[in-house]
């Protein structure tokens, strides 16, 4: 029992602080700075490409002089820190934590290939370097469906009962306790609201001859509009214009408590004093 509530407190710590100098201190997490490293490698498990819109994590892997290898935190599930690495991109952004993402509009990659170069500043030797091919070969998905429906609010609670009147022990005239009151019901909950219409929805398309044909793509609605580039030879654009939702009926409110039974009365007479 004692080993499990000291399993519970380091949890807890963790989880309330957040802290990376706890994690190190648990060997959960590692500075690199106080690890010798002599190569790095870079890849993106999702695959080498990425398409507007998408996001993809990147996982780095350090080799040590022993040959062991480490890896980054995220999507690699390792210890390294990404504090400790620096992320310098081009066409694409990388966030703190590894994350690769890609603009939705088209015209910011088009004909273009993204890059990220990579630096540890405790190990001024390792550099990697990573292209990132751009595809058009990906499910988009352009949703301008309606809002969903506001959810009912919830019906009120009823009212306990009210107690039984005490009963008697009277030897001459005993009685019970009286039954308690019923409790009330509870009130229905409200009706949800209903979802919104979606709006009207244009598409236009044209095809985009070339050597790599690519199906360009306008979506406009409610004074929007969205771009895309499809590659038809594996691509596809799915145009979402679906109705809300309605929203969820409210909970009706619990029924009140039945009153408890009256007490019989607990008092005795006195007894009379012995006579001899």
């Amino acid at each position: 029992m004692r080993y499990v509530g000291m399993c519970l407190m380091v949890a807890s710590l963790i989880a309330l602080s957040g802290c990376t100098a706890v994690k190190v201190k648990l060997g959960m997490r590692v500075y690199l700075a106080k690890i010798p490293v002599t190569s790095m490698q870079a890849s993106l498990p999702n695959g080498p490409a990425i398409s507007p819109g998408e996001k993809s994590p990147l996982v780095l892997q350090f080799v040590q002089p022993d040959g062991k290898v480490l890896v980054t935190e995220g999507k690699g599930k390792g210890k390294v820190l990404w504090n400790d690495i620096t992320v310098t991109p081009t066409i694409v952004t990388v966030d703190n934590k590894g994350i690769v993402s890609l603009r939705h509009d088209p015209r910011y990659s088009d004909g273009k290939e993204a890059h990220v170069a990579i630096t540890v500043p405790s190990h001024p030797d390792l550099h990697a370097d990573l292209e990132i091919p751009i595809t058009y070969d990906y499910n988009f998905i352009s949703n301008f469906s309606g809002a969903a429906g506001s959810d009912g609010l919830n019906g009120s609670d009823g009212m306990a009962g009210s107690s039984g009147s005490s009963g008697s022990t009277d030897p001459n005239n005993p009685s019970a306790g009286g039954n308690g009151g019923n409790g009330t019901d509870g009130s229905n909950g409200g009706d949800g609201g209903n979802g919104g219409n979606a709006p009207s929805v244009q598409v236009r398309a044209t095809l985009r001859p070339g050597t790599h044909a690519l199906l360009q793509v306008s979506v406009s609605a409610a004074g929007k509009q969205r771009l895309y580039l499809v590659d038809p030879q594996g691509g596809a654009l799915t145009v979402k214009a679906d109705g809300g939702a309605a929203g969820s009926g409210g909970r009706g409110g619990r029924g009140g408590a039945g009153g408890s039974g009256g007490p019989r009365d607990q008092r005795r007479r006195g007894s009379s004093p012995a006579r001899f």
